[in-house]
């Protein structure tokens, strides 16, 4: 239909720069007009590629959304690429490296994505040791750098706590995630180090995590406040754990806004319909998803360096 040999064509629909401009756009107008797709098994036994992108995913990370909008950014960053999304699910009671070596070891995919970085994570170093492409949202410890997304939680803690103590609270806490978790660590670092700079006294919640149901939490809450040296302000990590870090504290007796003070991340339109006493600091994860499709496919490309990025927090407090 074209005139062109299969060697241009398959560059051309493949955006091979040494091509000219005319020629791509005539032979990928052609190539779309006509439904053409390539045949995936015969590119993989050609190319050793599979052309797809894999997003491990937990069932919960659904949750107000945040699934949803890592996926939405990806696919904004494979938009005309030749790569295809797909979700994998990281099953409860299954070990979180079983899906990773899974893919590496059957050549499932060109790259993986997956969230939760752990301090040491075994799947990082795995995918290290095979020199596997892949892009982490949030960081790991290990000695080597390594392609990931994340967001200065360290630096939201700071300035939460901070404001906080502007807000005249005397104690202040925390509902962190897994202890396993690398950004446990950043969070309690910037609510210690703030907490110290204005000259109040903090604790970390016990016996609850982020990964706790919203009841407990919401109880421990509820007990914390209703003791003498309770805290009157609590930086949230989530706005699930938020939602239920407010009604805690209602339930207490206390006022959000008036006698209590909350912080949190926001990441969708919702919280602020039902919590408007807590005051707000925006997570976008459409932007992460974009960040983390953008950062693998350099990876994939054989790119080594400069590709981590960190999202800064933008705090833009209403009365100030």
């Amino acid at each position: 239909m074209t005139g062109l040999a299969v060697t241009t064509i398959s560059r051309a629909l493949n955006n091979a720069p040494e091509l000219a401009q005319e020629t791509r756009d005539r032979v990928q107008k052609i190539a779309a007009e006509i439904g053409y797709m390539p045949d995936r098994a015969a590119l993989r036994l050609k190319t050793g590629r599979t052309n797809v992108i894999s997003l491990i995913l937990e069932p919960d990370e659904q949750i107000y959304g945040f699934g949803t909008s890592l996926v939405t950014g990806i696919t904004e960053a494979l938009r005309n690429t030749s790569y295809h999304l797909v979700i994998t699910p990281l099953f409860r009671n299954v070990e979180p490296i079983e899906p990773i070596q899974h893919i590496v070891r059957n050549r499932m995919a060109d790259g993986v994505i997956f969230s939760k970085a752990e301090a040491f994570d075994e799947r990082i170093r795995f995918l290290l040791d095979n020199d596997f492409p892949f892009v982490s949202h949030g960081r790991s410890r290990w000695p080597e750098p390594h392609p990931f997304a994340d967001y200065d939680n360290e630096a939201y803690a700071y300035g939460a706590t901070l404001r906080l103590a502007a807000k005249g609270c005397r104690k202040v806490s925390i509902v962190l995630p897994e202890s396993a978790l690398t950004y446990t660590e950043h969070l309690k670092a910037g609510m210690e180090r703030a907490a110290r700079e204005a000259g109040i006294t903090f604790e970390f919640a016990a016996d609850v995590n982020l990964g706790s149901p919203t009841d407990a939490i919401r109880n421990y809450v509820i007990k914390r406040a209703k003791r003498p040296d309770g805290p009157d302000g609590y930086v949230c990590a989530s706005e699930v754990s938020a939602l239920a870090v407010t009604g805690g504290l209602t339930d207490a007796g206390l006022v959000v806004g008036q006698t209590a003070h909350v912080v949190t991340k926001q990441s969708s339109s919702m919280f602020a319909q039902f919590q408007p006493g807590a005051e707000t600091v925006p997570e976008d994860f459409v932007a992460a998803g974009r960040n983390l499709g953008s950062l693998l496919l350099r990876r994939i490309a054989g790119e080594t360096e400069g590709l981590q990025f960190m999202a800064q927090p933008v705090f833009d407090w209403q009365d100030d």
